[in-house]
């Protein structure tokens, strides 16, 4: 992977060159780890390769690197997804403007590590239905789950995925413990046999994108593959029912329950285990 910039290693590259400095500590991998460059007014040098500095540098904006030149961390086919630098390291992403993971108080990747630890992975078959960045599955593999079985059906996030350092490597090879299958949860569910994982983890987009993914049928379908006391974790977000009309969160816990589980609402989800 090449490096990756934003608006703060930028101007922390060009600030060491108007200071007269020959080398800076920056980060290229969303402050996965720090490295050293050395700048010049004609560019800055990482591994060997010279590169530009950009005319333009976006706030909000990742930039990598396509051999040629730098280009935003974005795709438009039927919506604007693109990945979000925040102040934490671990980006998020956002489609049509519309953010897709918890950053306001604490980092995603933080986020994702405490709610999978409410489904407590150690030697787990788990269930991730909808991918994302992957950052469920990488706290799954690091509380050794035995096989974290992932599903996302949008190309464009999965390409996200591929330029993030914070996300987990893919595989599809037999026997590997995390398995990404790129297709919708929603139909993919029903070719699973009955009690075949030990729990799951559903962070589906809004309601207002993917209906279907609180619907009872597909809630009755999460209680079919799941073995007898497995838990899951539902994230469903706040919103405000001022403006929405709708308790999302009271929504999923009564379907949940005619599905089957004991449900209690849990920080901006829902924790139920199957009866």
């Amino acid at each position: 992977m090449g490096p990756l910039l934003t608006l703060k290693v930028h101007d922390t590259v060009r600030a060491a060159v108007h200071a007269g400095v020959r080398t800076v500590e920056c980060s290229l991998d969303l402050d996965r780890s720090t490295t050293r460059v050395d700048v010049g007014e004609a560019g800055w040098i990482y591994q060997g390769q010279r590169f530009p500095y950009l005319e333009t540098c976006k706030d909000r904006t990742i930039y990598y690197w396509d051999d040629e030149r730098f280009q935003p961390v974005a795709r438009f086919t039927t919506s604007l997804i693109k990945l979000i630098p925040t102040e934490w390291g671990p980006p998020t992403f956002e489609i049509d403007g519309i953010k897709m993971l918890p950053t306001a108080q604490v980092s995603p990747y933080a986020d994702a590590e405490r709610k999978v630890g409410l489904i407590q992975p150690r030697g787990k078959v788990i269930l991730d239905t909808c991918g994302g960045l992957g950052y469920f599955a990488a706290w799954c593999l690091q509380g050794q789950a035995k096989q974290v079985l992932s599903y996302e059906k949008n190309p464009d996030v999965l390409w996200l995925r591929s330029l993030n350092p914070w996300s987990p490597e893919n595989s599809q090879q037999p026997g590997s413990d995390l398995t990404l299958t790129v297709g919708d949860i929603a139909e993919q569910i029903t070719l699973l046999p009955d009690a075949s994982v030990d729990a799951i983890l559903h962070d589906p987009p809004r309601f207002g994108i993917a209906g279907e993914l609180y619907s009872q049928v597909f809630y009755n379908q999460l209680a079919r593959v799941l073995k007898r006391q497995g838990k899951l974790f539902h994230y469903t977000g706040t919103p405000n029912k001022l403006t929405s009309g709708r308790n999302v969160p009271n929504e999923v816990s009564k379907r949940l329950h005619h599905a089957g589980f004991i449900v209690e609402l849990n920080g901006d989800g829902v924790l139920a285990m199957k009866n």
